[in-house]
């Protein structure tokens, strides 16, 4: 995996010189995405600077350098990602009379491939995770793209005073402030947003006029986009979920789903394990990452390499599940068990790492596990999107006859059976719930029983933080809602929750929290559930093949049957997470209440201290766990103090 970053500043602004030292200083900031190499490429007539700091993945040698130009001289790209299927893509453009190649990385087969069909039919034959920064030379014209799901991130926006703005993008937005005059103010809207989610959803940063390139999107910009000095540019898909989730279903027997799906995984997994450096996989013991491991084992001609993190901390450690997974699947498996202050010394280094508010708290396991990896591999593959195609979450696994009976409830016992489970702190209803975490998991049923019960209702309801109302002084922005930017295609609940999480919770917090972690130690992470081949197909897929009998993933547990048994996968499920709310009582208390003082609330943003500091006393006390909630502001203090940010 790589950096990109760059400038465009227009024709007689700055020098060359002055150009290539921005793109570098900009690139420098994203070492840590690509320790293997860094390089600049300008074009002072136009005034655009690109520049790259590569991780070697394919083709270790110099030919892979970037950035790279074409062969005909008129496209010169800044490339982050992988083309899981650019050897066939290479074959096919030999047979369409291309060649003479200069090496073997993905980076030029892509070249080659726009230089002869342009971008958006490029990308539409390409299978693989990527964000791109591509400068026509001829038309004066800077495109930016990202892959179909958003596995990679690509930012981009204004800088400097009226008159004299330029346009800069980046991987991160660390890099955009090594650009001189970069003093972007945090906006309200994104704030919003982001209290609900605890992650900031695409096309939106923090800031204002800086945005995100959406998933499967390509964005043009021209010189009269950089003359008005402001603007998003024109943004349009070559691909959209919906209109994927709107094909007709297939009509294959259960047989026959099986092993077309497993045919898709292992051809998935078979190309994401090609790589010119050692390659390994993140195991948790469930059903996507051992299914993923397991595959593996089918299609790797070396032993794979396993590694996990574990906590001592009842209901939290998985340890011991992957562990029994990995010894049936014979994997060299590596497990390190971290205690709180392990985790409690990342958590000054998030703000950096993070370089927007981001609040989901198995950013912290996602640190340590990839740092881990990264001591033996420089790839690891990644069960991802397991839950979001094959109805895995404990909220889609509410039937609709369940749903149906809480809507049937007149509406004063639908209040009292909230306030009844309300008023027993979480920590009793974890002593005697089934599965971890169960007093939150309760809390968000209490939250459904006092919304409207429609679906949308009820997905926010169990989705987001902040439910009675945001803490913000006038209450926030009333619309804004990650769930209101996307109609549902498909009428069942279930298929609705999914659509809404593939296109928001899974593109800008898990795939953001893998993405991030995973670079801050080098390690390219890949995750073959979201081939957008198989993501097609699982979209064809009737309900009752991945929910039945209460249970969701079954055509996914069927192929993994396959391989591991039943009886080392069938358990509740348990999220990778960290027991961040007993710890914000203990270890971290302290370092919580410094940034949760009014006079730290007041300072960046336009919080209701009142409102966040009963939360806080609420927490202490037990009597509640607002542990999303309250990780959401602190993660916006601590991320607003690092960068001095306000709104």
């Amino acid at each position: 995996m790589c950096g990109v970053a760059g400038l465009w500043s227009g024709s007689g602004r700055l020098a060359g010189a002055e150009l290539e030292r921005r793109a570098e200083a900009m690139a420098a900031t994203l070492a840590s995405r690509g320790p293997d190499g860094a390089g600049v490429w300008s074009d002072a007539e136009a005034g655009l600077a690109l520049s790259h700091r590569r991780l070697a993945v394919v083709d270790l040698s110099d030919a892979g350098a970037q950035p790279m130009a074409s062969a005909c001289g008129r496209y010169v790209l800044s490339f982050n990602g992988e083309i899981y299927n650019h050897r066939e893509l290479r074959r096919a453009l030999e047979a369409r009379g291309m060649g003479g190649w200069r090496g073997t990385s993905d980076t030029e087969t892509l070249l080659a491939l726009i230089a002869a069909d342009g971008l958006e039919l490029a990308l539409r034959q390409c299978v693989g995770a990527f964000a791109i920064a591509l400068w026509d030379r001829r038309e004066r014209r800077l495109q930016l793209a990202r892959d179909r799901l958003g596995e990679k991130p690509l930012h981009y926006g204004w800088s400097g005073p009226a008159g004299e703005r330029c346009l800069v993008f980046a991987s991160e937005l660390k890099a955009l402030h090594a650009i001189p005059g970069f003093a972007a103010g945090v906006d309200r809207q994104a704030l919003s947003l982001y209290l609900r989610a605890n992650a900031v959803p695409a096309p939106h940063t923090i800031y204002r006029d800086v945005w995100k390139v959406r998933p499967g999107h390509v964005v043009t910009l021209g010189e009269d986009t950089l003359r008005a000095g402001a603007g998003a540019g024109q943004s349009q898909a070559y691909w959209d979920l919906a209109a994927v989730i709107a094909r007709p279903l297939a009509t294959l027997d259960e047989a026959e789903a099986e092993a077309r799906l497993e045919a898709l995984l292992l051809e998935a997994v078979g190309q994401q394990v090609l790589a010119d450096v050692p390659v390994g996989a993140f195991l948790s013991g469930g059903i996507d990452s051992s299914l993923i491991t397991a595959l593996m084992t089918r299609v790797s001609a070396a032993r794979v390499k396993t590694f996990t993190i574990g906590f001592d901390h009842a209901g939290f450690d998985e340890a011991p599940h992957a562990r029994a997974v990995a010894q049936h699947l014979g994997t060299e498996h590596t497990e390190l068990y971290v205690g709180p202050e392990a985790v409690r010394a990342e958590i000054p280094a998030l703000a950096d790492i993070y370089d927007e508010p981001f609040a989901d708290s198995s950013q912290l396991p996602t640190l340590l596990v990839s740092r881990l990896a990264r001591s033996e591999v420089t790839v690891a593959l990644s069960g991802d999107a397991g839950d979001e195609l094959f109805c895995g979450y404990n909220r889609y696994l509410l039937s609709q006859r369940s749903y149906a009976a809480m809507r049937a409830l007149p509406g004063p016992l639908r209040q009292l059976a909230a306030a009844g489970i309300g008023a027993v702190p979480p920590g009793a209803w974890d002593q005697v719930g089934p599965v971890p975490m169960f007093g939150v998991k309760l809390a968000k049923v209490a939250r459904m029983l006092r919304s409207p019960l429609d679906t949308r209702a009820i997905y926010r309801a169990s989705s987001e933080e902040w439910g009675e109302g945001l803490p913000l002084m006038g209450g926030g922005d009333p619309v804004a809602s990650p769930v209101d930017l996307t109609p549902a295609v498909r009428d069942t609940p279930e298929e609705a929750m999914m659509q809404w999480d593939m296109t928001g919770y899974l593109t800008d917090d898990i795939l953001v929290k893998v993405d991030r972690a995973s670079m801050a130690s080098s390690l390219e992470v890949r995750v073959p559930l979201l081939d957008h081949r198989l993501v097609e197909f699982a979209w064809t897929l009737p309900l009752d093949l991945k929910k039945r009998d209460g249970r969701g993933k079954w055509l996914l547990r069927r192929v993994l049957s396959r391989h591991v048994p039943d009886a080392l996968i069938d358990r509740p499920k348990a999220g990778f997470a960290v027991p961040v709310g007993a710890w914000l009582r203990g270890e971290l208390r302290d370092w919580a209440e410094d940034l949760l003082s009014p006079d730290a609330l007041n300072a960046a943003a336009p919080f209701d201290a009142a409102a966040i500091r009963a939360r806080w006393g609420q927490h202490l006390a037990g009597t509640h766990d607002w542990a999303g909630s309250l990780w959401g502001v602190l993660m916006f203090q601590a991320w607003a103090r690092r960068w001095g940010a306000s709104c």
